[in-house]
């Protein structure tokens, strides 16, 4: 046990009543319905004492449920020598049904209790990493996570320490800590006020980062957007005086031998502030739309967590900066704009403008030649309507589509494949251009997005487009380890894709790739 420690954090777990002794399988200790988690860091003696504690606090084992009691001092039953004087325990539900998501939340539920605790501890051990080290770390530092910004307060979070890790624990913990960090960045960059956060800044960051990590940064400004055809991103960002940019970053390991890996381009919306445009927002909660940029926030992370993690793939990201402003200069409804490769586009409604940023630089992410592509964006509020707001919308090609979403649900990033509709070819047509950005009709609007961005894949490159208006910005309580605002959807999706990836050795193509 750490002598810095304060406080030592176990689990709990929800028992049915005590009926004799508990059965033989069972080697923790039980009482008052609850099982005491890891009983090897406390003696027999003290772990009874402590369990009569708890069972007087009425304590359950709920998920999630976080309990602080005095732990035996030197001359009381159960006392134990080294043992730091207070004991904090976690719910973690039915033994039966923990899983890392289960193990994950709870990390994070004490870890924001902690930051929020009335009594500051310093530091504190904890046995969570014994059900899962990874999950442990990653639910622990994204549940203490605290953006305060330019408030004249201090962050608290006591430093931890996991107990009783294991052999060959080292890396397992480094490896999360690099995944939650990464889900910081783009957290951080979320949050930060669009006045600080605009295009120009925004991209000079993220330039200053990849020189950091080894990672090859370009930064296109208007001229050169200009110059390369950029349409789309030049036709949203000209209503404000802030001039927009494309950032393309590469991650590719210089020592490594003949990659095998596929090739992966990771594609992100990057709207710093958006008010509409001519087709102004209600003001009702206008400010948070510094959240539309969560899609580039979090595939510039995966980039650099590739960076970071040594990870033996190539992959790129693709982000598309601009703000979106109505002036005397602002693209109208009824504009007509050339894409970058050509696509003409008629502008319906301005504040369909997430997908014409997208489209150019989907065609641009597409020229690099790699075998899955894969896009995130702040799309559109009906992604909220048909599937909630912790729940992101995956379309695209329908195998790939699946697979990302089922790696989303398998690293408690919440995902479901929805398809692309026929009707939406024709409603997608313009009378005036090869396109139109937005139809008349709000049924199914986050279909209707994703078929109008299809139109910039192309047919062999499977693909998807994952759409976290409402998984990547929390405007309702805390819970686990997710806070209020950014909560960095969908990071880690992207980093387990990559892993994936890096063990696969021939990628999936064809025409009958793609919806």
């Amino acid at each position: 046990m750490p002598k810095k420690a304060e406080a030592l954090v176990l689990g709990v777990f929800s028992a049915p009543p005590d009926e004799g002794e508990p059965p033989a399988a069972s080697t923790r200790p039980r009482a008052g319905g609850i099982e005491l988690a890891v009983p090897a860091a406390l003696s027999a003696g003290c772990a009874k004492a402590v369990l009569r504690r708890l069972e007087a606090a009425g304590v359950t084992g709920a998920p999630g449920s976080v309990t602080a009691v005095a732990a035996p001092a030197e001359g009381e039953s159960g006392y134990q020598e080294g043992l730091p004087a207070t004991i904090i325990t976690v719910g973690l539900g039915d033994a039966e049904s923990l899983d890392s998501e289960a193990l994950r939340r709870s990390a994070g539920a004490v870890a924001r209790w902690l930051t929020a605790a009335p009594a500051k501890f310093g530091h504190v051990a904890t046995t969570l990493s014994d059900f899962g080290l990874a999950a442990a770390v990653e639910g622990w530092l994204l549940g203490s996570y605290q953006f305060t910004g330019f408030a004249h307060q201090a962050a608290h979070a006591p430093g931890v320490t996991f107990v009783a890790a294991g052999k060959g624990s080292k890396k397992e913990f480094v490896a999360a800590q690099i995944t939650a960090e990464a889900v910081i960045f783009a957290r951080d960059l979320v949050n930060t006020p669009a006045n600080f956060c605009y295009p120009a800044a925004y991209a000079d960051y993220l330039a200053h980062t990849a020189e950091q990590l080894g990672v090859k940064a370009q930064v296109f400004d208007a001229k050169e957007l200009a110059k390369r055809g950029f349409g789309g991103v030049l036709a949203v960002g000209q209503g404000s005086h802030r001039e927009p940019r494309v950032v393309h970053l590469k991650w590719k390991p210089k020592k490594a031998k003949k990659l095998t890996a596929p090739k992966l381009a990771l594609v992100g919306k990057g709207i710093t502030f958006d008010t509409g445009g001519i087709s102004l927002k209600p003001a009702r909660s206008m400010e948070d739309m510094i959240s539309d940029m969560g899609g580039s926030a979090a595939a510039a992370a995966a980039v650099f967590a590739a960076a970071r993690l040594d990870l033996q793939l190539e992959v790129t990201s693709t982000l598309a900066i601009a703000e979106n402003m109505p002036s005397g200069h602002a693209t109208r409804p009824g504009d007509v704009i050339t894409h970058y490769g050509g696509t003409t586009s008629e502008i319906i409604n301005t504040d369909a403008e997430g997908r014409l940023v997208l489209a150019d630089a989907i065609a641009f992410a597409a020229e690099t030649e790699p075998d899955y592509l894969v896009e995130t964006s702040t799309l559109t509020g009906a992604q909220i309507v048909a599937l909630g707001t912790r729940t992101a919308g995956v379309m695209g090609s329908p195998e790939f589509s699946a697979q990302v979403a089922a790696i989303g649900r398998e690293v408690g990033e919440n995902a479901w494949a929805m398809p692309l509709l026929e009707e939406h070819d024709e409603a997608a047509r313009s009378p005036i251009a090869d396109l139109r950005n937005a139809s008349n009709s709000r049924d199914g609007g986050m279909l209707f997005a994703a078929t109008y961005l299809s139109r910039f894949v192309p047919d062999s490159l499977p693909w998807a487009h994952v759409d976290i208006v409402g998984p990547s910005f929390n405007t309702g309580s805390a819970h686990g380890y997710t806070p209020k605002r950014a909560t960095g959807t969908p990071v880690r999706t992207f980093i387990a894709l990559m892993q994936k990836l890096c063990a696969a050795t021939a990628p999936a193509t064809g025409p009958e790739a793609k919806a």
